[in-house]
């Protein structure tokens, strides 16, 4: 049977702690990255004069701070004001939490439990704590299952305090679960697909209130929610259960949906302005530009497989980083392949772009630097941090917050680490 476990995924618009009303999406700033994905979901970080994370780094190079996390995870940190905020399971007392760090010294600053008991059986390569919060800037979202259910816990940002939880549908594990949530407006959107079922809803962000409900097929699939604004619309797209899915954000309404996208997938679409962007690994192999103006036109594809890894557009040349370790630069709009090149290990991890430059970590810890356009490929660096790492780096403000363990040999002792790095 083919490995098609499930790993970080999903969180993306930015709210300023000090800002009354949420901000849309071209107002994010380059200083926070409030959920999965990063301000815009589509895996850039604003880029400034100030925006220059270091290029080269290890365990000990351009590091301003690094602090132990507990347990096991393979979500993402989100940073926002004076907090970094991540979810920790602890595989040994069945402890799903919330832990936030302060941004500038990695000290701790609170803990929220969140379930305790009833941890499922899941794929090894998976964990209990996959998916990456996400905050508006008061509020702190965060998804877990548990107890045969996935549900949404909201808690204060200031100190954790739990302000509400609401249950998006029962769920049947399969291999894992790491949906995210995506802030629109006022609500927090979520989903659960899964073989039971499952469904996508809409909670009010403040109470917890559900607005709209969107029951999903029966079948295992792993991507978040994402919100883009594609043929002059803001549209909400989900790939996986074998459909391609536009919905409005604010109603659930379905805009349009075809066939396609295969059953299972765990990468976040993006856009190209006129198509968004497609891939999976189960039952098989797929990269797909599909037309987001409702037409339901299959623009062009291949069978590649960027299953985990979710995927880049720049400059209308999408970039995708295959499971296998191979990097390849398509023509957004054609499809026409302009070149690939082989990084080397296996990635889980999402790339992530700054100006012109790409980050990516492939399962061993070892992070690659380079820059690329339709042209030709650089490589600028290679870097080791820890030995494995399965979340996708979140970069602003010109600092990488790298979640990283350390298996010791045997891989019978294992230590996951937060780090800070920034440019000497």
């Amino acid at each position: 049977m083919n490995s098609h476990y499930l790993i970080p995924a999903p969180a993306v618009a930015l709210v300023s702690l000090f800002a009354p009303v949420m901000l849309q999406l071209h107002e994010a700033k380059a200083e926070d990255w409030p959920w999965w994905r990063g301000p815009d979901r589509n895996g850039i970080a604003k880029a400034n004069a100030d925006q220059m994370p270091p290029v080269k780094f290890s365990a000990t190079e351009s590091v301003k701070w690094v602090t132990p996390i507990p347990g096991r995870g393979h979500g993402s940190a989100i940073v926002v004001g004076d907090y970094v905020i991540l979810q920790v399971a602890d595989e040994v007392t069945e402890v799903q939490s919330v832990i936030c760090h302060d941004r500038k010294t990695g000290e701790p600053k609170w803990t929220s439990e969140i379930h305790r008991g009833g941890f499922p059986k899941i794929n090894s390569k998976a964990s209990h704590a996959s998916s990456t919060p996400a905050c508006d800037g008061e509020r702190v979202y965060v998804n877990f299952v548990s107890g045969g259910a996935a549900r949404t816990t909201a808690l204060n940002l200031q100190d954790g305090k739990q302000l509400w939880q609401e249950k998006i549908s029962d769920y049947i594990v399969h291999q894992g679960y790491s949906s995210s949530p995506a802030i629109y407006q006022a609500l927090v959107i979520v989903s659960a697909d899964n073989k039971g079922g499952g469904a996508i809803c809409g909670f009010n962000k403040e109470d917890g209130k559900e607005v709209w409900r969107v029951e999903r097929p029966k079948f295992p699939n792993y991507p978040s929610p994402i919100i883009l604004n594609v043929g002059g619309k803001d549209q909400l797209f989900m790939i996986g259960c074998e459909l391609v899915s536009s919905f409005a954000p604010l109603t659930g309404e379905k805009l349009w949906e075809m066939e396609g996208a295969t059953t299972e997938c765990v990468t976040s679409t993006v856009t190209d302005g006129e198509c968004i962007f497609t891939s999976g690994g189960y039952p098989k192999n797929h990269v797909a530009a599909i037309a987001a103006d409702g037409s339901k036109k299959v623009v062009w594809e291949n069978i590649s497989r960027v299953y985990v890894p979710s995927m880049l557009i720049k400059d209308g040349y999408l970039y995708g980083i295959m499971d296998a370790g191979v990097v390849v630069c398509w023509n957004s709009a054609t499809g026409e392949r302009a070149w690939k090149e082989r990084l080397g290990g296996t990635f889980s991890s999402s790339p992530v772009i700054v100006g012109d430059r790409f980050y990516a970590a492939n399962e061993a810890g070892e992070f690659f630097v380079f820059k690329a356009d339709e042209k030709s490929f650089e490589l600028l660096a290679t870097s080791q941090l820890g030995n494995e790492v399965m979340a996708t780096p979140t970069i602003c403000d010109g600092q990488i917050f790298a979640r990283v363990a350390v298996r010791s040999e045997g891989g019978n002792a294992r230590q996951e680490f937060l780090y800070c790095m920034a440019a000497e």
